[in-house]
């Protein structure tokens, strides 16, 4: 690689670090054949981070990080003193496949600022995805971030090349929107994430390639004001209306010149790990996004312990549970008891009354799920009563080291 192609590497490499929605897990299984290059698998690519965020199996770039907007959160905004740089079609092209063929990366995720109009620079992104699949046959996985305000014919045919594609919300009121991104239209976001899901429903439909691991987004937590139980409700109606594959949360990192009107210090990392735990009861756990807000303080997650254990704690008067007896929604109520191991005890009390040891052998949450549960040889009726069982169940803070 020439030193000018390295330096454009750098810097925009780089600027796509602030981009959370990377992972690929929702691709289906993919290999070359004769004369093609790439694959993906069920597993996503996107799980080793180097220390300064940057995703070592997936070619993370943006096309270029020149941008007309001025988002007042974003490090590439017009106003910002940033090196910038600018990748051709054909650079992206030629270092995604020489990295595929040094077997570096396993894909790409392409982004890019928005330069001259939406449309042009949605059409260089598409290009390169384009260029990638017919000319080199590369059935790697690609993810692609589609541009706000694009006309809706690109962002048609951008499906036709990517895995998955995204448009970040960023913000999630209007009214956030309006004050950090004023260039940016909510209404139109919105409308091109109907576009995809009614074309990736349509594809499904016609069983023909369309985005297959679907779309997704990415909201920035701790730039505005908004509440955990807002991001969760908002999170809630984003999946029922546009059926989202991952919402991505993503905390506010401060900028060198931030503006005045962005808080001083980033979110505590703790706060974008709740929020992942409380997505998750959303999708996976039947919870309602008002069963969720329920588990907040004054709207915030708390820190020192997860969405369930809190909700679980404010409604002690559904616990105990029998793990053999009752049924499955119930048992996932259960803090300390994850999916598989719900599937795994409805599955094993069809041979056998279960005693606590059983259930150990289960899950690796026992501690938590202990006060919660009933088995053949444990009815802890007291305990759940107990004023000190949040701090007997929380897990103290710890320091971390980075030499294990």
């Amino acid at each position: 690689m020439d030193d000018r192609l390295a330096k454009k590497l750098t810097i925009l490499a780089d600027a796509a670090k602030y981009d959370a929605s990377c992972a690929s897990s929702g691709a289906p299984k993919r290999r070359a054949a004769a004369g093609e290059l790439g694959s993906t698998t069920g597993a996503g690519i996107c799980h080793a981070y180097t220390p300064d965020g940057r995703c070592v199996s997936l070619l993370k770039i943006l096309l270029t990080n020149y941008c007309l907007f001025d988002c007042a959160y974003c490090v590439n905004r017009r106003s910002s003193n940033v090196r910038r740089a600018a990748f051709t079609v054909e650079e992206v092209i030629t270092l995604t496949v020489e990295f595929y063929k040094r077997n570096m990366i396993e894909g790409l995720f392409l982004s890019s600022g928005i330069v001259r109009s939406p449309d042009h620079t949605m059409e260089q992104l598409i290009r390169a995805a384009k260029g990638l699949r017919q000319r080199h046959g590369f059935r790697g996985y690609i993810h692609l971030k589609t541009i706000p305000e694009a006309s809706p014919w690109l962002i048609e045919q951008a499906g036709l090349y990517a895995d998955r594609l995204s448009i970040n919300l960023e913000l999630p009121t209007e009214a956030s929107l309006e004050r950090l991104a004023p260039e940016k239209d909510g209404a139109a976001i919105e409308a091109a994430m109907g576009q995809m899901r009614e074309r990736i429903a349509q594809g499904r439909a016609e069983k023909r390639r369309y985005a297959p691991a679907g779309q997704s987004t990415q909201v920035i937590v701790g730039a505005d004001s908004s509440t955990d139980a807002a991001l969760i409700r908002r999170s809630a109606a984003l999946y029922a209306s546009h059926d989202l594959r991952r919402i991505y949360y993503s905390a506010f990192s401060p900028i060198p010149d931030a503006s005045a009107i962005l808080p001083p210090q980033a979110p505590p990392l703790a706060r974008e790990h709740r929020l992942y735990q409380a997505d998750w009861l959303l999708r996976y756990y039947a919870f309602a996004p008002e069963e969720v807000a329920d588990a907040t303080e004054a709207g915030m997650l708390a820190l020192d312990i997860d969405p369930k254990l809190a909700w679980a704690l404010k409604h002690r008067e559904r616990f105990p549970v029998d793990v053999n007896r009752a049924d499955r929604d119930l048992l996932l109520r259960v803090p300390g008891l994850g999916v598989r191991a719900v599937d795994r005890i409805v599955a094993a009390r069809r041979h056998t009354r279960l005693r606590l040891a059983d259930v150990a052998r289960l899950t690796s949450g026992l501690k938590r799920a202990r006060p919660f549960l009933i088995a053949a040889d444990h009815a802890p009726t007291r305990l759940t009563d107990r004023s000190d069982l949040r701090a007997r169940l929380a897990e103290p803070p710890r320091q971390l080291s980075l030499f294990g």
